[in-house]
């Protein structure tokens, strides 16, 4: 910063300079007369310069001490302010120094305690140590004289100890077992049983057994040379035009037809009534009468069909789904009209349906449908579930149907509830009483089946199958299988004749164990 007195200084010697030379020059201009009087003005104005410079001066001067008084002013007060706050720091740093000095006095004191304990706890392991390996002497002592005195070595005594372990558990689990479903059944039972009964109840279909008529009766013993013929030319020609193997033996007034196909062991058997009831009887006759009765069969096919949906109420099936189904009016399961099966099991999938909240009218589609592979299934290789499928799946049927003919006898798992459905009311008409029957080999062969099923489970004495196969009772040793154990074994074997063995209904299981007391008095 420059001093403002001396810039005044030069600007009054300026002044005076400048006045001087305009003194010289008018002194020269006025000539020499007016040289002392313009000396004297210079001079005059020279001491006025001087004064008014040393004025400017004192001012400047004055200026420049309050200016700096100022600033030293300023500059002590800042220097305060600086010094106040380095004191403030100052003593936080002296406050950190002494908090660390008693923290690292506190950590001094703490390592030592640690140290004394890491000498004590060495101390006690070394102790210990000395202590365990006795203990295990101990018990190595222990243990030979147990196997000594029992008899057995540990791993057997292990051995032994975990058989108990695990038949006390699948005691515990059988007791828990049981009553987790004695609750379900409780509840979940007592509704099935309601709606299914209500179903049955409703449904009041006709049950007795039917069977293909095979035996055609003629009047007299002489109608079987007629039926014959010349050189047997009539028979023949029967044969051939139907596709029946007529039997004529020494059975009295009968002639036995036999065929694989029971459309044309039914057209076999109208054909040869009217050919006895009218008398004539050639080659040509029987060709006649035999296509006039394909004609009457395929009407009453169609009709058979139209019939079963009109029942159920399905009516937007395609005409040869129709026609199939008709077919099975002539099929039969087990003695059992497979038609007549197949309306009472979509009339009852229905009825569960309309219960359970689900759609009534697929439910009944689902169960008219189930069965029409049966139709077809001895023309094409394939199991009749297959065949149903991959007959409807040219006609664009529903999947969901599909899935409930593909899986009402489990060989694809149900992607809906409607193959529970139709499993459900497949199994009520299939075993209701008198609804079917089947061969004695066959029958024989099945109570066979489940009693040596029975027989195979340990603790089982002696297993007898009852009630044409509904039950099997077993009866086992006492010794081998308690009261929990009976409960167990029951649910195995029902189980096992689950996996393992194909029956309609249902077979029921009953474990029979006697517990006998036995005291004496002396």
């Amino acid at each position: 910063m420059q001093n403002p007195l001396w810039v005044t200084v030069a600007l009054v010697a300026g002044t005076a300079v400048l006045f001087g030379l305009l003194g010289l020059l008018v002194a020269r201009r006025l000539g020499s007369g007016k040289i002392a009087r313009a000396e004297e003005v210079a001079a005059q104005i020279v001491r006025d310069a001087e004064k008014e410079a040393e004025i400017k001066k004192k001012e400047a001067l004055l200026e420049a001490k309050d200016e700096w008084y100022k600033q030293k002013v300023n500059f002590e007060r800042e220097l305060q302010i600086k010094r106040t706050e380095f004191q403030k720091v100052e003593k936080r740093q002296t406050d950190r120094e002494d908090a660390i000095n008693r923290k690292a006095d506190v950590l001094q004191t703490k390592e030592r305690d640690v140290q004394n304990r890491e000498k004590a706890l060495s101390t006690k392991e070394k102790a210990l140590r000395g202590r365990e390996g006795e203990l295990d002497r101990l018990i190595a002592d222990q243990n030979r004289q147990l196997e000594r005195i029992a008899g057995m070595t540990t791993e057997e005594a292990k051995q032994l100890l975990m058989d108990n372990l695990q038949a006390q558990a699948r005691r515990d689990a059988a007791a828990v077992a049981a009553q987790i479903i004695e609750e379900a059944e409780r509840n979940a039972e007592k509704e099935a049983r309601a709606i299914i009964t209500n179903a049955i109840y409703r449904c009041a279909a006709d049950h007795t057994v039917e069977t293909t008529v095979s035996v055609v009766n003629i009047p007299s013993d002489d109608m079987k040379g007629r039926i014959i013929g010349r050189e047997g030319r009539n028979i023949r020609a029967f044969e051939t035009a139907t596709g029946v193997d007529v039997i004529v033996d020494d059975t009295p007034e009968a002639v036995i037809l036999s065929s694989f196909d029971p459309v044309r062991r039914e057209i076999a058997r109208l054909a040869l009534e009217k050919l006895i009831s009218d008398g004539r009887i050639h080659p040509s006759r029987i060709e006649e009468v035999v296509a006039k009765t394909e004609k009457e069969i395929e009407t009453k096919i169609r009709e058979a069909g139209e019939q079963a949906c009109f029942d159920v109420g399905i009516h937007n099936l395609h005409r040869d789904v129709v026609w199939l189904l008709g077919k099975l009016h002539y099929r039969t399961s087990y003695g059992q009209n497979v038609l007549a099966h197949i309306v009472e099991v979509s009339t009852l999938c229905g009825l569960i349906a309309a219960e359970l909240g689900l759609d009534p009218v697929l439910a009944k589609r689902c169960g008219l449908l189930h069965d029409i592979g049966k139709a077809i299934d001895r023309e094409t290789e394939g199991t009749h579930t297959e065949i149903g499928v991959n007959f409807l799946k040219r006609y664009n049927e529903d999947a969901i149907v599909l899935n409930a003919i593909a899986a009402h006898h489990g060989d694809v798992p149900p992607e809906t509830p409607y193959p529970i459905l139709v499993q459900a009311a497949d199994a009520i008409s299939g075993a209701r009483p008198g609804a079917r029957r089947e061969p004695l080999e066959g029958y024989v062969k099945r109570l066979e089946k489940l009693e040596e099923l029975a027989d195979a489970f340990p603790g089982v004495a002696k297993a007898y199958a009852i009630q044409a196969g509904r039950e099997v009772r077993v009866i086992v040793e006492n010794e081998s299988v308690d009261d929990v154990g009976a409960g167990l074994l029951a649910s195995d074997i029902a189980k096992k004749i689950q996996n393992e063995l194909q029956y309609p209904g249902q077979i029921k299981v009953t474990v029979i164990r006697e517990t006998r007391a036995i005291e004496y008095a002396k």
